[in-house]
């Protein structure tokens, strides 16, 4: 079906940020990069803008840094049928149209109604004991912790189950039983849950030694003090596509050094960079993981993610980043959880997607 294409057609010297802030607010899953004459340059899409990122660009890079230069096109004479056969020929769900001068006249886009079905499951880790935000967690868990009008469990929940996913396990101890009581088996929320009970503090991974049962599929583990809008299929797709053991979700962290930075050679200065900011990816807390990397789960005692990425990468296993663009807050301390109350209205009750996807 044809759409209109003009809301969706951006200059290449757009920044990535404004870029992304477009692709959340249109919901059409691509961006049309044009000149001021109006003639096609590139298109791009969300996996588009995280692979430039992990190249070392950043939200304020141009946007031409991250397209795709050499995208499939219809010609204006050509039929819509030769049109669709050739999108369907390349598996494709956007075919910019464009003239004998390489302008764009319109933009085919197939439609897909509903949410996709994903089979695969969603571990959260919900055992922890919360110290850093006390007093507030010696009687709650920190996943029951009220954000808004509800527990921060419950909007994690809401949020992945709203993109497709039904098949949880919750890994508890610490005040467990109050997680089970309130979500049950999970039919309130048209999802299956079942609980992996920890006897003892089991890490960030270890509970995943306790599966009674071997996942088959791909899976996603998440903790469960986290706030994020992050796009979970486009997670699992990612990790699928470059056919990675474990991909991580990176987030870029800036760190301004208060004082100029001396760069030595020997004894000798060779730059001076004055107050120089230093960008970082560091882990989010968001995993997709292969079947595979439960046999590097030991059973029945601790173990940290980390510990299983690092064992991975010592063996040569594929282990990739995801970086997120989407809101994200980790909940680990006070003035974090005061951010959560804050943030909650504007990320988590508004209707129409229009919030800033760099927030």
């Amino acid at each position: 079906m044809p759409t209109d294409w003009n809301r969706i057609t951006l200059l290449p010297e757009t920044t990535i940020r404004e870029t992304l802030i477009n692709l959340d607010r249109n919901s059409m899953q691509i961006v049309l990069i044009a000149d001021r004459q109006g003639r096609l340059l590139g298109t791009v899409t969300d996996g588009d803008l995280r692979r430039a990122l992990l190249r070392g660009a950043t939200l304020d890079s141009r946007v031409e840094q991250a397209m795709n230069d050499r995208p499939s096109t219809g010609a204006e004479h050509e039929s819509p049928l030769v049109w669709r056969q050739r999108m369907q020929r390349k598996s494709l769900r956007h075919l910019p149209i464009i003239d004998k001068e390489g302008r764009l006249v319109e933009l085919i886009h197939d439609k897909v109604d509903g949410t996709r079905r994903w089979p695969n499951p969603v571990v959260l880790m919900l055992g922890g004991l919360g110290m850093r935000l006390r007093p507030l967690t010696r009687k709650v868990p920190k996943p029951m912790l009220m954000v808004g009008d509800k527990p921060i469990l419950e909007t994690i929940l809401e949020h992945v189950a709203g993109q497709g996913f039904s098949r949880f396990y919750f890994c508890i101890n610490y005040l467990g039983e109050m997680i089970q009581q309130h979500f049950g088996d999970g039919s309130r929320w048209g999802v299956q849950i079942e609980y992996i009970k920890e006897k003892q503090r089991m890490g960030t991974a270890g509970a995943l030694g306790l599966l009674e049962r071997p996942l088959e599929e791909d899976f996603l583990v998440m903790n469960g003090d986290l706030l994020t809008k992050v796009d979970l299929g486009a997670l699992l797709s990612f990790h699928q596509e470059h056919r990675h053991q474990a991909t991580v979700c990176v987030r870029e962290h800036q760190q301004q050094v208060p004082y100029g930075v001396m760069e030595m050679g020997g004894t000798r200065i060779t730059q001076l960079v004055e107050k120089p900011i230093y960008r970082y990816f560091v882990n989010a807390g968001i995993y997709a993981l292969s079947p595979r990397t439960l046999q590097q789960i030991p059973k029945n005692r601790p173990f940290d993610m980390p510990q299983l990425l690092n064992e991975l990468i010592e063996r040569k296993q594929a282990v990739g980043g995801f970086p997120l663009t989407e809101y994200w807050l980790d909940i680990g301390q006070l003035p974090d959880f005061r951010q959560a109350q804050a943030d909650f209205d504007l990320h988590f009750t508004r209707i129409a997607p229009e919030e800033n996807a760099c927030a």
